[in-house]
C-alpha cells in the first residue's frame, strides 16, 4: 500500500512537472488542463479506492492546479514585459540627453565661434533713456 502511494504521488508529481513546463505556451492550456485533470481525477480514484466524488474532486483541483500554473507564468510575463519597456524608455529618454551634450559641444568648438562687438549709442525709447553700451554678435561659422 506505501508503495503503491508513493508511485502514485511520484506519477501525479511528475504530471504536474510537465504540465507546469508548459505553461507559458497558451496553445498548451488546454493539454495542460486536460493532463493535470486526468492526473487528478487518477490520483483520487485511487486514493478514495474508486469514490466518483473523490474522482471528480481530483479532476476539477487537477485542473485548477493547471489554471493557477497559467495564471503564474502569465503574471510573471506581463511583469518582465513592463519591466523591459520601462527601461527602453529610460534608455531612449538617456540617448536623447547625450545626444543633446554631444550637440552642444560640436557646436562650442573653438574657431567655430566668434564674437563681435557692436557699440550701442543713448538711445531714448519710450520716454526711458538707456545708455551708450557694447553688446557682442554671436557669430557661428
Amino acid at each position: 500500500m506505501k508503495t503503491r502511494l508513493i508511485q502514485l504521488t511520484f506519477k501525479t508529481l511528475l504530471c504536474a512537472a510537465v504540465a507546469g513546463l508548459f505553461a507559458g505556451c497558451s496553445a498548451m492550456r488546454p493539454i495542460d488542463d486536460a493532463a493535470l485533470g486526468a492526473g487528478g481525477a487518477y490520483l483520487g480514484n485511487s486514493l478514495s479506492h474508486g469514490s466518483p466524488v473523490a474522482t471528480v474532486a481530483g479532476a476539477a483541483g487537477g485542473v485548477l492546479v493547471s489554471e493557477g500554473l497559467h495564471y503564474a507564468a502569465k503574471t510573471q510575463s506581463d511583469k518582465a514585459f513592463a519591466s523591459g519597456y520601462d527601461k527602453g524608455k529610460s534608455d531612449a529618454v538617456k540617448q536623447q540627453y547625450w545626444l543633446y551634450v554631444s550637440m552642444q559641444h560640436q557646436r562650442n568648438e573653438a574657431g567655430s565661434v566668434r564674437l563681435y562687438p557692436v557699440q550701442l549709442p543713448e538711445q531714448r525709447i519710450d520716454g526711458v533713456t538707456f545708455q551708450p553700451s557694447t553688446k557682442y554678435l554671436r557669430i557661428e561659422e
